[in-house]
């Protein structure tokens, strides 16, 4: 037998026979989809995938997102058997401590995992946003007769991603964009954990979806290479429209007692059971051992190396002809920043500290936008149906339905889509996506912004109408929980700012930050702007920093983040009028402060004053972490009221009075 005699399904089997291996190996993860999926896979992977094992991050691959990431073992099989930097010991150590195989695809762990799939819903959202990403970054770069951009995404995606609401979300926007170069295979096997999901998903998937728009093909055979292939041929052949392939497959395919069960979903098949499939399928090799001549087969590394080589040529022919759209196109999809940004941005703040406003900060924002997006085409933006109240649109915005070359997105009330979308669009490289909603509606999108920082990629999350300062709207649309929450969610880095000078350099430093997403977070109501020496200026990037001093030591420091600051100070120059010896810090973000220097952190909360008070209209408790025992926090122990702004700060005590009143009790 040699590499061209073998028949599709036999080299879907190797993928078979290694998934469910691994599963047992490790006493634990999902057999059931990868065998089920074999066949599909196998033929979009040695047929149609455009992509090159020896340089995954090649900018013109076809991306490729397993949604129904519980079924990791079939993308794990995949690398290594085309020839990715994936072992045959990474396979046997699958879901195991520091291993290149966790249970779940994991971004950044493994070379050509495109993205981490483990809730479900959410790899769909990403693909939708890789093709928005693709399609825009074309329309920006391609030029007639020089198509340097033209990329398919295809996803995998079972029941449980079609139950999940973020998948409505995002197909419905999906169908409204046109993504023709978006691809998804839906695993129709009818089972999930629970059995068998015809006792609660009986939806019509293929009107659902042509309902949005979607190009749908019904019953294809999932085992069927010939029908496979036609399929995805019928796909790409439709450009106007997103595809969804409805293939039904048996789970745990070639598992004589266990396929089409669910006892195959969620749990190893058994020794018994492997010995069984191997017999049923002919697959005659011990546990982990692949002929050679199914490497030779499978092998994708020639290949996408003639690929790559193919388009490097393209790439300079268009160089040749476009030298400024080529350079620009190699800095934005290397993730650089331009030359001058640095100086420019600095330039920017400086221009804002001269120049004092009174202003909300979700109105610094939008300026800073304004001035930032001058200088990074890559800024992709939009928001989640609240333009005119998040104030994320500047003079430039182009919106990108009516115009591929644009830079906006209208993303209807669809928080949770919209940030899983944005990651999506952050992963596929060439852009820094921002979008927006109120603050408190952060609750629809969390796991989103968890996969944000999961995975350590730029994605901005703005959210404006930050407290209870939103006023009649009342507690169900008053945050007072959700920046906690944030700030304490690993490596996403949260900024509160005082006024439009630290809402410039928050931005700055969102921008500026490769390993993680931030969020921004702006009030609805005017600030005043603050005074700062040069020095003071330059450590808002800190975190935080000493606004208002006192000579000496001080007796009592003063914390505050937002709106409060304004606060914070007032009661400062009552009190230092009074005699007192007082310090006022704004900490806009504990995170990028928490980062900094023992000495430096020191300088601003020396130890010796344990004399403390935090002033936040956020929960009261995150901030026991910087007062200590002797301290006092003036924060929200309760959801908010409806009432006009400034009654409900009165009500819960952000008064000058009241923080005077504490500071007293405090220094007695």
């Amino acid at each position: 037998m040699n590499a061209t005699t073998l028949s599709h399904r036999e080299l879907a089997n190797a993928i078979r026979a290694l998934s469910m291996d691994g599963v047992q190996k490790a006493k634990s993860g999902h057999p059931g989809a990868p065998m089920g999926m074999a066949d599909i896979a196998e033929v979009l992977w040695r047929g149609f995938l455009k992509h090159n094992p020896s340089n995954p991050s090649w900018a013109n691959r076809d991306r490729f997102v397993l949604s129904n990431g519980h079924g990791s073992m079939l993308i794990y099989s995949l690398l290594h058997l085309t020839g990715y930097d994936l072992s045959i010991d990474d396979l046997k150590n699958f879901r195991q401590l520091h291993s290149k195989t966790p249970g779940h695809p994991e971004y950044g762990y493994t070379a050509g995992i495109e993205t981490t799939t483990g809730p479900l819903g959410q790899g769909i959202a990403n693909a939708v946003g890789m093709a928005i990403a693709e399609r825009t970054l074309a329309a920006q770069f391609n030029q007639p007769g020089h198509e340097i951009v033209d990329h398919y995404t295809y996803t995998f995606l079972g029941d449980g991603c079609l139950m999940e609401g973020v998948s409505h979300e995002v197909c419905s926007l999906a169908g409204t964009l046109k993504l023709g170069k978006l691809i998804a295979v839906y695993d129709d096997n009818g089972i999930s954990i629970d059995g068998h999901v015809e006792g609660w998903f009986t939806d019509d998937t293929a009107k659902r979806f042509e309902a949005y728009g979607w190009h749908v093909i019904r019953g294809i055979d999932g085992h069927d290479a010939t029908a496979i292939k036609t399929a995805i041929e019928q796909a790409q052949a439709v450009s106007d429209k997103p595809s969804l392939l409805m293939c039904k497959t048996v789970i745990g395919f070639g598992s004589p007692n266990k396929a089409g069960t669910h006892d195959c979903h969620g749990a190893p098949l058994g020794d018994a059971e492997i010995e069984a499939t191997r017999k049923a399928l002919g697959w005659n090799y011990p546990p982990f051992d692949i002929p050679q001549t199914y490497y030779a087969a499978w092998d994708g590394k020639t290949k996408g190396q003639q690929l790559e080589a193919q388009w490097n040529q393209r790439f300079a022919a268009y160089q040749k002809a476009y030298p400024e759209l080529a350079q620009e196109f190699v800095r934005r999809t290397t993730g650089q920043l331009p030359q001058s940004w640095q100086h420019d941005a600095k330039a920017f703040v400086n221009k804002l500290q001269a120049n004092p406003a009174t202003i909300a900060t979700r109105k610094a924002s939008q300026n800073a936008i304004e001035d930032f997006a001058k200088l990074l085409p890559e800024f992709l933006g939009g928001s989640a149906d609240l333009a005119p109240s998040n104030l994320t649109m500047w003079s430039g915005s182009k919106e990108i339905l009516a115009n591929p070359n644009g830079n906006y997105i209208h993303y209807g009330v669809r928080e949770f889509g919209m940030s899983a979308i944005m990651n999506g669009i952050a992963l596929h490289g060439g852009f820094i996506p921002y979008g927006a909603t109120f603050l408190m509606f952060m609750e629809y999108a969390r796991n989103a912004v968890r996969m944000a920082a999961l995975m350590k990629i730029r994605t901005l999350f703005v959210y404006t109408h930050d407290s209870i300062g939103l006023g009649e709207d009342g507690p169900t649309h008053q945050p007072v929980e959700q920046i906690a929450s944030l700030r304490l969610t690993p490596n996403v880095s949260t900024w509160r700012p005082c006024d439009q000078v630290e809402s410039a350099i928050a931005w700055q430093y969102a921008i500026e930050r490769h390993d993680g997403p931030t969020a921004l977070i702006f009030s609805r109501q005017n600030l005043k702007q603050q005074e700062r020496t040069p020095t003071q200026l330059d450590n808002v990037y800190r975190g935080g920093y000493v606004l208002k001093d006192c000579t000496g030591t001080p007796e009592l420091i003063l914390i505050a983040t937002g709106s409060e600051v304004e606060l914070a100070v007032e009661a400062y120059e009552q009190l230092s009028n009074n005699g007192k010896k007082v310090r006022v810090v704004s900490m806009p973000a504990t995170d990028a402060f928490d980062k900094q220097d023992a000495a430096y952190k020191e300088s601003v909360l020396p130890a010796a004053v344990t004399k403390r008070i935090a002033i936040e209209a956020g929960i009261a408790d995150f901030w026991y972490k910087y007062v200590g025992l002797n301290g006092k926090v003036i924060g929200m122990t309760s959801f908010g009221e409806s009432a006009p702004a400034e009654l409900l700060f009165k009500e819960f005590g952000f008064t000058v009075e009241n923080v005077i009143a504490q500071a007293t009790a405090l220094l007695k």
